[in-house]
């Protein structure tokens, strides 16, 4: 449980501090990045609720489905044209 408790408070300093990132500005200093930065922020309090008050099924479900928005809306992301990682994988 502690590092269960450690993840989910890291991934909460992690979606907070991107609200300082402000490169992709789409809608006024906020990029499609800080939609995911607010799901975090709601739903990894959420699944440490969850698991608090023994609901295993849908603490579960909580947590996998923010590890997949995460990673692959992250990746995705990245992989936006003018992006660093966009060059990388894909060239000039």
């Amino acid at each position: 449980m502690p590092f269960g408790n450690a993840w989910a408070a890291l991934m909460l300093v992690v979606a907070v501090s991107s609200f300082w990132i402000q490169q992709i500005r789409l809608i006024g200093p906020f990029s499609p990045i800080h939609i995911l930065s607010i799901l975090v922020v709601v739903t990894a309090p959420l699944a440490v609720w969850y698991a608090h008050t023994h609901k295993v099924a849908a603490h579960r479900s909580v947590m996998i489905k923010l590890y997949l928005f995460a990673l692959i809306g992250a990746g995705i992301f990245t992989l936006v044209p003018g992006r660093i990682m966009h060059t990388v994988v894909f060239g000039q």
